[in-house]
């Protein structure tokens, strides 16, 4: 009785390895926001729903770091916000907009003594602030932005 179980398990965690490589970001369904977690190696928190957007937390484990999901109406993640010890890897946030982001970034000229960066695409905007132990930032679509939603509501 053991032994179909043990072998159900085994294939099981097979598969879900193979197909780990997907990965949930922005322009994403939220059914995706799961293997964040695994990328990330952390826990789902709570989900809060507000009138225009769902947000689901994710706390990472090894980094300290909580990273929230911005889900509108569509099913579609369409911001992404942060903060913790580090910045989480934003090639698995950004996704397909991770190169737009690079580009641009190589662009972007820093002003002295400025701790934080904005960095606008015509697709992507991205801002990363704060300092050392208290890192943010937050990356969303304006395109994808619900109606009726502030820029503000993304933290």
């Amino acid at each position: 009785m053991l032994r179909p179980c043990l072998i159900s398990l085994c294939l099981a965690l097979a598969i879900t390895f193979r197909c780990g490589g997907a990965r949930a970001t922005l322009g994403e369904p939220a059914e995706s926001i799961t293997r964040d977690t695994r990328n990330f190696s952390g826990v789902l928190l709570k989900s809060a729903t507000r009138a225009r957007y769902r947000v689901q937390s994710i706390a990472s484990g090894t980094t300290a770091t909580t990273v929230r999901e911005y889900v509108g109406p569509s099913g579609v993640v369409f911001a992404v916000a942060w903060n913790g010890l580090v910045h989480p890897d934003l090639q698995v946030l950004l996704g397909n907009y991770h190169h737009d982001y690079r580009k641009a970034l190589s662009h972007a000229v820093r002003l002295p003594g400025r701790r934080g960066a904005k960095v606008t695409t015509d697709r992507l905007v991205v801002e990363t602030w704060g300092h050392m132990r208290n890192l943010q930032g937050r990356a969303y679509l304006p395109e994808l932005l619900p109606e009726g939603v502030s820029l503000d509501e993304i933290r």
